[in-house]
Parts: C-alpha cells; sequence; structure tokens
C-alpha cells in the first residue's frame, strides 16, 4: 500500500515542478505537453497522468492570464507614452504622424491613417498615412456616410470590418473601393476622433489580410484616438496662436515699415524740393533720384521729348503707361519700368520713369511717386522762366525796347549780345511747331543760345561765325530729334539788338528762298544761296560773291600776269564758241582751248555746267562793274 501510494508522487510531482518553470520561463504554449509526455514514458499511472493533464490546463489558464496582463500592461504603458510624445508636440503635422504610427506600432497592423474632416465641403479627407503604398488611395476622400470611414465620421461610432471588399453594411463607391483595392486592404478598424459630441476625423487600422478584430483593440485604437482628438486641437489652438502672434508682429512690422517709408519719403521729397528750388535742373534732379532710389531715372516732357536721363539708356516714353498712370494717380509698371505721370493739377506735364527696379516696394513706390511732385515744381519753374525768356527774344529780335536794358536782359538768360551771334529760323512742314520749338530750346541751351517764337517762326539765336555749316548741322539734329524734316535758314553773324533783328529777317529771307528752292530739309545761309543769295541779302557782299565764284582765276592771274579772266568772259559772251572765241581774242584756237582746260583745272569740273555757269557768268558781270572801265 505504502508503494501505490508513493508512486503518484514519483512522475507526477517532477511534471508539476515542470510545469510551474515553464510558467516561470514564459514557455511557448505547446511546450506545456511535454511534462504529461515525459511522465507517460516514465510509466505514470492514469490518475497520474490525470492530476498532470489537470495540472498543465491550470498552467496554460494562468499562462494566458499572465500573458493578457501583460499586453494590457503594454498597451496601457503605450497610451501613457503617447499621451506624453503628443502633448510634447506643438506642429499638427507632427502630432498627426505621431498618432498614426503609434497607433501602428500598439496594433501590429499593415497601414494605419488619419482622415480629418472637411466642414466646408461636407466630407473628410486622407490627411496621414503609415505603411501606405498606394498615391490614389492616399489622396482619397470620402462623402458622409461613404464607406467605412464616412460612416464613422458620420455615427461618430467605431466600425469593423474582416473583409471590406464582401461587407455589406456599407456604402460602397467606385472611388473608395478602388483606392482599398489598390492599397490591397481587407480588414479595417475605424475609429472616430471626438471633441467632445463633435466628431474632428476617423483613425483606422487596417490588414491586407482578413481577421476579425477584438475588443481589446477597438477600445485600444479608441483611447489612443480620444487623446491624439485633444492632441489634434491642442495643436490646432497653438497653430492659431502661432498665426496670430505672427500676424500681430507682422502688423506692427507693417506700421513700422510704412512710418520708415512716409520718413524716408518726406527727407527724399525736402531733399529734392530744395535742390530745385536751388536752381538744380532736370539733370540734377535725375541723378538726385536715381541715388535715392537705385535705378534709372529718365524724366519726358509732355511730348515724349527727353529732359534728362540719369543711370538708363535712352528709351522712348510709353504714351499709353503714362495715361494709365494720369487715371489711376499712381505709377504703373511697364515691362519692367515704373512709369509716374508728371501732373499739375489736371494738366500733364511730362513723366518720369524709373528702370532696374522691376520688384519696386511699396515704400520705393511711394517715393517715386513723390518725386512726381517735386518734378512737376521743376517743370513749372522752366515753364516760367521759359515764358520770360520767350518775352526776351521777341523784344531782341523785335528790336522793342532800350538797347542797354535788352542787353542786361539779355545777360540775366546767360546770353551776351557783345559777341558775335548768329541768327536761324527753323520750319518743319509735317512735325508741330511746339516740337520743333521743344528740340530748338534744347539745341540751343546746348550752344549757349536761346531759342523761341517769334512772328509764329521757330527762332534761334546762338554764338557763331559760320551761319551756313551751323545752319546745315542745326538742320539735321532738329530733324533727328522731330522725325521729320526741318529746314533752316540762318544769317549773320551780328552783335546787338539792332542787328540781330536785320539778321533775323533776313534769316527768313533765306528759309523761303531754300524751301523755293526744294532744299526742304537743309540749311544754309544767304552765302550758300549764289546769287540768289546776292538778290536776298540787305547788305549783299558783291566782292565776297565774285571771290567765291572767280578766286581762283583772279589769283592765277594776278600771279602769273595772265589774263583768263578776260578769256572766260570772251567765252560767255561768244555763246561759248571756240571759233568765235579765238576771232574775239585774236588767238589760235589751242589757246583758248588750253586756256579754257586750265580755267577748269582751276574752278572745278563742273564749272561748264548750267548751274555753273550762271553763276560765273554774274560773277564776271560784277566783276567788271566792280572794277570800272
Amino acid at each position: 500500500m505504502l508503494t501505490g501510494v508513493t508512486r503518484p508522487a514519483q512522475h507526477s510531482a517532477p511534471a508539476l515542478r515542470r510545469l510551474l518553470d515553464l510558467l516561470a520561463q514564459g514557455a511557448a504554449a505547446e511546450e506545456f505537453d511535454r511534462p504529461a509526455a515525459d511522465a507517460r514514458r516514465a510509466g505514470a499511472s492514469s490518475a497520474e497522468l490525470a492530476e498532470i493533464a489537470e495540472a498543465a490546463a491550470v498552467a496554460l489558464r494562468i499562462r494566458r492570464t499572465l500573458g493578457q496582463h501583460r499586453v494590457r500592461e503594454a498597451q496601457l504603458t503605450a497610451l501613457f507614452d503617447t499621451a506624453s510624445d503628443l502633448a510634447a508636440l506643438r506642429d499638427l503635422d507632427a502630432v498627426l504622424r505621431a498618432i498614426v504610427h503609434r497607433a501602428k506600432l500598439l496594433l501590429g497592423t499593415d497601414v494605419t491613417y488619419l482622415s480629418l474632416n472637411d466642414d466646408a465641403a461636407g466630407d473628410t479627407y486622407m490627411r496621414v498615412t503609415d505603411g501606405s503604398v498606394a498615391e490614389a488611395f492616399q489622396r482619397v476622400r470620402l462623402g458622409m456616410g461613404e464607406g467605412l470611414g464616412g460612416l464613422v465620421a458620420q455615427t461618430a461610432r467605431p466600425y469593423a470590418t474582416g473583409d471590406y471588399q464582401a461587407d455589406t453594411r456599407f456604402h460602397h463607391t467606385t472611388t473608395i473601393d478602388s483606392a482599398v483595392l489598390d492599397e490591397g486592404l481587407r480588414a479595417i478598424l475605424g475609429v472616430p476622433l471626438r471633441l467632445g459630441a463633435r466628431v474632428i476625423g476617423v483613425l483606422y487600422a487596417a490588414d491586407r489580410s482578413p481577421r476579425e478584430f477584438t475588443a481589446t483593440e477597438v477600445a485600444l485604437l479608441s483611447s489612443l484616438a480620444d487623446h491624439a482628438a485633444i492632441a489634434i486641437d491642442g495643436a490646432r489652438l497653438l497653430e492659431e496662436t502661432r498665426a496670430a502672434l505672427v500676424d500681430l508682429n507682422a502688423a506692427s512690422e507693417t506700421i513700422r515699415t510704412h512710418s520708415e517709408a512716409m520718413r524716408r519719403a518726406e527727407e527724399a521729397h525736402d531733399q529734392l524740393t530744395d535742390l530745385v528750388l536751388r536752381g538744380g535742373g532736370a539733370d540734377d534732379v535725375a541723378a538726385a533720384l536715381a541715388d535715392i532710389l537705385d535705378g534709372g531715372i529718365l524724366i519726358h516732357d509732355a511730348d515724349g521729348a527727353e529732359l534728362a536721363r540719369a543711370r538708363a539708356e535712352p528709351l522712348p516714353q510709353p504714351i499709353w503707361a503714362v495715361s494709365a498712370s494720369r487715371a489711376r494717380g499712381r505709377a504703373v509698371p511697364v515691362d519692367g519700368t515704373w512709369v509716374c505721370a508728371v501732373l499739375a493739377g489736371p494738366e500733364l506735364l511730362g513723366s518720369i520713369a524709373l528702370t532696374g527696379r522691376a520688384g519696386l516696394a511699396d515704400a520705393d513706390r511711394l517715393l517715386f511717386e513723390r518725386a512726381g511732385v517735386v518734378t512737376a515744381l521743376l517743370m513749372l519753374l522752366r515753364r516760367s522762366v521759359a515764358e520770360t525768356e520767350d518775352r526776351v527774344r521777341g523784344e531782341l529780335l523785335a528790336r522793342t525796347g532800350d538797347p542797354g536794358t535788352l542787353a542786361a536782359r539779355a545777360r540775366r538768360l546767360g546770353v551776351d549780345l557783345n559777341r558775335r551771334h548768329s541768327v536761324f529760323v527753323a520750319h518743319s512742314e509735317v512735325a508741330p511747331r511746339h516740337r520743333l520749338l521743344a528740340a530748338s530750346a534744347r539745341s540751343a541751351q546746348a550752344l549757349d543760345g536761346l531759342a523761341g517764337l517769334h512772328h509764329d517762326q521757330v527762332v534761334l539765336v546762338a554764338p557763331s561765325g559760320t551761319p551756313g555749316p551751323a545752319a546745315q548741322a542745326l538742320a539735321a539734329e532738329l530733324g533727328q530729334a522731330v522725325g521729320f524734316p526741318v529746314t533752316v535758314g540762318a544769317a549773320g553773324p551780328a552783335t546787338g539788338p539792332a542787328e540781330l533783328s536785320d539778321a533775323h529777317r533776313e534769316a527768313g529771307r533765306c528759309l523761303s528762298a531754300l524751301r523755293a528752292l526744294g532744299r526742304t530739309g537743309n540749311g544754309g545761309a544767304v552765302d550758300d544761296l549764289g546769287f540768289i543769295g546776292v538778290l536776298l541779302g540787305d547788305q549783299a557782299d558783291l566782292g565776297g560773291y565774285v571771290r567765291r565764284m572767280l578766286g581762283p582765276v583772279l589769283d592765277y592771274d594776278s600771279r602769273r600776269g595772265t589774263d583768263l579772266v578776260t578769256t572766260l568772259d570772251a567765252y560767255f559772251a561768244e555763246g561759248a564758241s571756240l571759233t568765235r572765241t579765238k576771232s574775239l581774242l585774236h588767238v589760235h584756237v589751242n589757246t583758248v582751248v588750253q586756256r579754257l582746260e586750265r580755267i577748269g583745272r582751276l574752278l572745278g569740273a563742273d564749272w561748264n555746267t548750267p548751274a555753273r555757269t550762271l553763276e560765273i557768268q554774274l560773277a564776271l558781270r560784277l566783276h567788271r562793274l566792280t572794277q570800272g572801265p
């Protein structure tokens, strides 16, 4: 009997200790079958084997309970860690990525993702994914009530499915089903992200193979979603606070920048105004403004003529941009250049252009527009001076007023009437008179002279001792400036108001002769018109005309003691007949030929052309008259 009593203990006791060791080691479930198998091989009785089997079942239940406790402990630890991590995050995107990644770790699923509700659109859209590989799935939007996620967002309740494609509980749509199919998802769990009674989104966990989600997993993901919703709301509030601070700082910076811009504009305005009032011209204003704005400046008058330019290439005035600026009262951009109309009330005086500053800030734009006001002041002062100059010019040319007073006024305008001046009268058949006058004024300024209107004629007075060549150059210059042919008649040089008035009349007659002769677009003086000039001149220089026509022949006769002038006179008197000429001179015909060849070398190859022969015959006639019988 003692032997029968002690035998079970011989086999069951070691097995029970082995089961306890397996529990302590956390061994796998299949390891708990081995103590019974070892006892059976050792010859344990049925009673011992039953005792061992019962102990193994209890050990497995204990193992499961311990496992559940460990899982629950791990989940609680993970939730606490998640709450701690989320509390430390301040960036909303970082918060969302952390939520999705932690959900993937906790549930061990293939994919986790999060959608947020769009109240304006009335749907929910995918915001963050972890483990997703399909681009279409990452961009999908779900209408309220559509699919599993849309139903969760609409009802604020968790939903799970072991196989989404085959689950008829959900409102399937082509867009959602295609996205889920592209991602290869089968089992999906979705829980709401709630703030009180309001749902702000959905948190999902999904596998690419069918499975059932336990109540514990649903509760775990819901707990994480609750933490996530609070973290999302906190991150949103922080983001809104940051945005408000940024807006406040931006507003403060805007106020400071505006105040600085106003101060800078006022200082620049005062600087430019002082420059104008101290006598600065358009060039000075352009240079100062170019330095202030660090760009190129061009100033044009109302007709588009350039008045000044600094740090810029020549640029035609953009008429439509000037019109737009005039209408808006602001500077306007055109092809990288800013244009501002210069106004005096409603009157357009001109424009200023700023180059090299395509991206003009508001502060500099205000400064540029202020410069338009200063430029208007400059142009009004120039107009006042020009009107005064016009009166003096008219008095000089009309010889009205006391000569001494006229000379003093002319000196104040920078004109010394004691110097030798030439008078030029300009005319264009096409160009508007005011444009021609403006161009003449610029040319006169470059020549230290004056220009203005007298009896509806554009007149220019400038220091010059050679009116003919000067008139030719002036005609070309003015023609280029106005874009049309300009004819210029000249006279002089003259000294004093009286002589200038006489020269003006002669220059006018010269202009009429040039136009009558078809020499439009050219310039010249009376001396350049040949015998016509002799007829037009008030005090014709007959000797000078004879010298211009016959000088080389007269000099040759004087040096050599020959009489080529007589031969030339006889040749024309006999109608250019060699035979009659040799009979009149009583010489051989070869002698006449030789003398005429010599004359041709002295006067030029064209001496015998019709135009030259007329000039030469008139000179011969005047030579005989001035030499006497």
